[in-house]
C-alpha cells in the first residue's frame, strides 16, 4: 500500500460508491503488484479500483479487463465506451482509493506530454463532431448488402440453375457476406448509435442473422485485440497455435527451443493454403459453434441458426441440401480469402512482440497501419484501410476516419511517430515478405543458436 499504508476517508467521487468506506492512496509500485489473475487493480484517471471479483463480469469479456490489471486504463477506458457516465456506475462499488499527490498520471515513465497531446486530441475531434453518425451512411450500407441478398436467389428463381448463374451467386454471396462482416464489426465496435443496447441488438441481426456467428464470441476476441494489438499472449489474433511464428522475437525463441511444429521457414507458402482459404470456414466456424455451445450463449445460437434457417430455405429448392453446404462452403473459402488479406495486411507487417506497456498511442501506431484512401479500398476494407484512426478512436463512426487522420498525422509527426500509409496491393505483399522475413529469422536460430 502506497505512503506507508496511508488510508483516507473521503467523501464526493472517491467515495461515492463505497458508502463511506476508507480509501487508500497508492503509488504506482503498488498498483503494479496486483497484477494476477486472482488479484487485479487498475487506474482509470488517477482513481485505483479493485476489479478482481468484478472481470469475469464485464460485458466485453474477463480477459480484455484483465490485460489492464496493474497498469494505466485511462485511455482504454475512453476508447472502448461511449457512454462513459453510465459504465461509471459500476465502477464505483469498485472503487479503493486514487494515487498518491506525488504519484505521475502515467504509470512506467510513459511520455506525460506524448499522453497530455493525444487526449487533446480526442477532446478535438470530439468537439469536431466527429463520433457523431450519419444514418444514412449505415442505412444505404445496410440496404446495399439486403439487396445483394435478395438479388442472388432473384437470380436463381428467375434465370434458372447453371453454371454461370451458380458462380455469379457465389460472387454475390461472398461480396454481401464480406460487407456484412465489416457492417457487424462497425455495431459492435459502438459506433453507429447513441445507445449502446441498441447498437448491442442490431449487431446480433447482422453477425447472427445476415452471418451465422455469435456476437458475443466476436467481442470478447475482437476487444482483446484492440485492447493490445500484436502482443503476444493477450491479442488473440497473434496466438498461431503454432502454426506460424511472427515478428522477429517469437521465430528465435522457436528456433533457440529448437521448436519445429511447422517448417516455418517456408511458412510463406504454406499461408496461401492454410490461411486465408482456412481461418473462416474452418477454424473461426468451429470455434464460434463450440463458444456458443459451451458457453451455453442460446442467444447467439438462435440468432446462428436462424441465419441457416433462412438460407437452406431459400437455396435447398435450387441446389438441394448437400448442393446448399458446397455452396455455402465456396462461398465462405472466397469470404475467407478477402477477409484475410484485408485484415492482416494492417497489422501482420508491423510490430509483434510481448507486452512492452507502452502508452495508447504508440502502441496502436506501433501495431498498425494504413492503406492508401480511395472509394474502392474504402468499400472494399470496410473502411479497414484506416486502421490507425480506428484502433485510437475504435467507437468512431468509420466514415469520420478520412477527417480525423489528418490531425493523426500532424500528432505523430511531433513526437516522431511513424504513420505509414501504402498502397493496397503493397500491404498484400507485405504479409508474405512479413512471413519470409520470420521464418529465415526461425531458421537462423534453429540452424546456428
Amino acid at each position: 500500500m502506497g505512503k506507508g499504508g496511508e488510508k483516507t476517508e473521503e467523501n464526493g467521487e472517491c467515495g461515492g460508491g463505497g458508502g463511506g468506506k476508507r480509501l487508500g492512496v497508492y503509488t504506482w509500485e503498488e498498483v503494479q503488484k496486483h497484477a494476477l489473475k486472482t488479484d487485479k487493480w487498475l487506474v482509470i484517471e488517477r482513481k485505483v479500483y479493485n476489479i478482481t471479483d468484478w472481470a469475469k463480469r464485464h460485458p466485453g469479456g474477463v480477459r480484455v479487463i484483465s490485460h489492464y490489471a496493474g497498469e494505466d486504463a485511462t485511455d482504454a477506458f475512453q476508447a472502448f465506451h461511449p457512454e462513459p457516465e453510465f459504465v461509471r456506475k459500476f465502477l464505483k462499488p469498485l472503487l479503493i482509493g486514487e494515487l498518491a499527490p506525488g504519484e505521475p498520471s502515467q504509470d512506467r515513465d510513459k511520455n506525460s506530454e506524448m499522453l497530455a497531446d493525444f487526449r487533446a486530441l480526442r477532446s478535438t475531434v470530439e468537439r469536431m463532431g466527429l463520433f457523431r453518425t450519419d444514418p444514412v451512411f449505415f442505412s444505404l450500407h445496410l440496404l446495399h448488402i439486403i439487396l445483394l441478398e435478395v438479388g442472388s436467389w432473384l437470380m436463381l428463381w428467375y434465370l434458372g440453375v447453371n453454371w454461370a448463374t451458380t458462380l455469379l451467386c457465389v460472387l454475390i454471396l461472398t461480396t454481401s457476406q464480406s460487407q456484412s462482416g465489416w457492417l457487424q464489426h462497425d455495431f459492435g465496435h459502438l459506433s453507429v448509435f447513441k445507445k449502446s443496447k441498441w447498437n448491442h441488438l442490431l449487431h446480433k441481426f447482422v453477425i447472427g442473422h445476415l452471418k451465422g456467428a455469435s456476437a458475443n464470441w466476436w467481442n470478447h476476441r475482437h476487444f482483446q485485440h484492440h485492447a493490445k494489438p500484436n502482443i503476444f499472449s493477450k491479442d488473440p489474433d497473434v496466438n498461431m497455435l503454432h502454426a506460424f511464428v511472427l515478428g522477429d522475437s517469437q521465430p528465435v525463441e522457436y528456433g533457440k527451443k529448437k521448436l519445429k511444429y511447422m517448417p516455418y521457414n517456408h511458412q510463406h507458402q504454406y499461408f496461401f493454403l492454410i490461411g486465408p482459404p482456412m481461418l473462416i470456414p474452418v477454424y473461426f466456424h468451429i470455434q464460434i459453434m463450440h463458444t456458443m455451445i459451451s458457453r451455453r450463449d442460446w442467444v447467439d445460437f438462435a440468432w446462428s441458426m436462424s441465419y441457416y434457417l433462412r438460407y437452406f430455405t431459400m437455396y435447398i429448392p435450387f441446389y438441394g441440401f448437400l448442393g446448399s453446404i458446397v455452396l455455402i462452403s465456396f462461398v465462405r473459402f472466397l469470404e475467407s480469402h478477402w477477409f484475410v488479406w484485408v485484415t492482416q495486411m494492417n497489422h501482420i507487417p508491423m510490430d509483434i512482440d510481448r507486452e512492452k506497456h507502452r502508452d495508447w498511442l504508440s502502441m496502436q501506431l506501433a501495431a498498425t497501419c494504413n492503406v492508401e484512401q480511395s472509394a474502392f479500398n474504402d468499400w472494399f476494407s470496410g473502411h479497414l484501410n484506416f486502421q490507425i484512426e480506428h484502433h485510437l478512436f475504435p467507437t468512431m463512426p468509420r466514415h469520420s476516419y478520412v477527417k480525423a487522420a489528418p490531425l493523426v498525422r500532424s500528432l505523430c509527426e511531433k513526437h516522431g511517430l511513424r504513420y505509414e500509409v501504402k498502397t493496397l496491393v503493397q500491404g498484400f505483399r507485405d504479409i508474405v515478405s512479413s512471413l519470409r522475413k520470420s521464418g529465415d529469422l526461425w531458421l537462423d536460430a534453429y540452424l546456428h543458436k
